[in-house]
């Protein structure tokens, strides 16, 4: 009995959107990807190239900090 269920179970199709909403999908530039890239309050290439610049400029804020303390500058 037990083994019929799993079997009956396992079987189930378990779809959870139509047929014709799966075959369907935003199409054109910028589609693929995870991101919003278009109509942002804040532009894209702010946040892109200020998240990579913040990291670029780390060790050098950082030397910069140690040579303060250090008396050097």
């Amino acid at each position: 009995m037990l083994r019929q269920q799993l079997v009956r179970f396992s079987t189930r199709r378990a779809f959870s959107s139509t047929i014709k909403k799966q075959s369907h999908f935003e199409e054109g530039v910028y589609s693929n990807i995870p991101v919003k890239v278009k109509n942002r309050k804040i532009p894209y290439g702010w946040v892109h190239f200020g998240f990579f610049g913040a990291g670029f400029l780390f060790p050098f804020v950082a030397c910069l900090v140690q040579q303060k303390k250090q008396g050097l500058i």
